[in-house]
């Protein structure tokens, strides 16, 4: 059970409507699309980028260009055949995109004193603000289960958009689109049991695709700093528990916490994956710079024809 002092759950019914007078996630989004840009643009306004197409790539095809995608992409030399503009993909791009989630479960809707933001809002900031950065180099992304992979500059609206159309709270994404050589991007708490993480995390895997896991804690849920008389909700289930003094919990609490995340970080490391601890009282942008540079790694591995 996870340490918050809440009033009541979530109806899983009657989602995207969340407890108490926290706004809906498509309430939010809009805030939520602003903040994630001006996180990406800072970050964005201190790298240079990575190269992209280079001398030892392989031609796949021409193929039409999209509305909303920088015009660097253009192949000008074929666009001038006739009336339309065409974009020139290497095998690598046609092989590879970058899927996004971010975990919107019961659990995520939850902020103390001790952060200004609940997990989710800042789960959903990270996932918009690293879109925004891949569309800055024309990566393909998408929602796995929910669109189609793409590549537009305007990459982190089109997922607002999806996420505020969202019929229901998903912690673990769908696994059916994601193919060889593809990324996926979890935001979450991961408060999950740990054999439903390692069930998802092995079907990625068997795919080919690498995963990258970012778990996003408010920090009171690390250092636990209840004393007396406390009631504990725990938001998936609606399960309440209350004890008298809650101090004598924090040792064994901390130890159960620790013991779960360093299985998932045992997870990521046997499958090869990046894994990003993250709270919410600090910076969106710590999280940014890991994902950029091991997105950036991979990509370049793929370029190179190192996979």
């Amino acid at each position: 059970m996870d340490p918050r002092n809440t009033k009541a759950g979530i109806d899983q019914d009657t989602w995207p409507n969340v407890i108490g007078e926290a706004r809906s996630v498509a309430d939010a989004l809009p805030d939520l699309l602003v903040e994630a840009s001006h996180v990406a643009s800072s970050i964005i306004a201190g790298w240079h980028g990575r190269r992209r197409a280079g001398p030892g790539e392989s031609f796949w095809q021409f193929r039409p260009f999209n509305m909303g995608e920088p015009a660097k992409r253009i192949d000008w030399r074929r666009s001038a055949r006739d009336d339309h503009l065409y974009v020139r993909e290497r095998e690598w791009e046609a092989a590879h995109t970058v899927w996004l989630w971010a975990d919107l479960s019961s659990s995520m809707v939850f902020r103390s004193r001790l952060s200004d933001v609940t997990k989710r809002d800042r789960s959903i900031v990270l996932m918009l603000a690293l879109a925004d950065m891949l569309a800055e180099t024309g990566e393909r992304i998408g929602l796995p289960g929910l669109t189609r992979p793409f590549s537009d500059r305007r990459a982190a609206e089109r997922l607002a958009d999806a996420l505020a159309h969202l019929s229901r709270p998903i912690a673990l994404p769908d696994t059916l689109s994601v193919k060889r050589f593809a990324d996926i991007v979890l935001v979450s708490d991961f408060l999950d049991p740990l054999e439903d993480i390692a069930a998802w995390i092995a079907r990625v895997a068997a795919t080919g695709a690498k995963g990258h896991l970012v778990q996003v804690l408010d920090p009171i849920e690390e250092t636990f700093p209840f004393d007396g008389r406390i009631e504990f909700t725990d938001p998936e289930k609606g399960i309440r528990l209350t004890t008298g003094r809650a101090e004598n919990w924090r040792e064994d609490y901390q130890n159960k916490l620790e013991a779960h995340r360093a299985e998932i970080r045992d997870m990521a490391r046997r499958a090869g994956w990046t894994y990003v601890m993250h709270h919410t009282d600090r910076p969106a942008s710590e999280p940014l710079l890991v994902l950029h540079s091991a997105l950036s790694g991979a990509l370049d591995v793929m370029q190179k024809g190192g996979v």
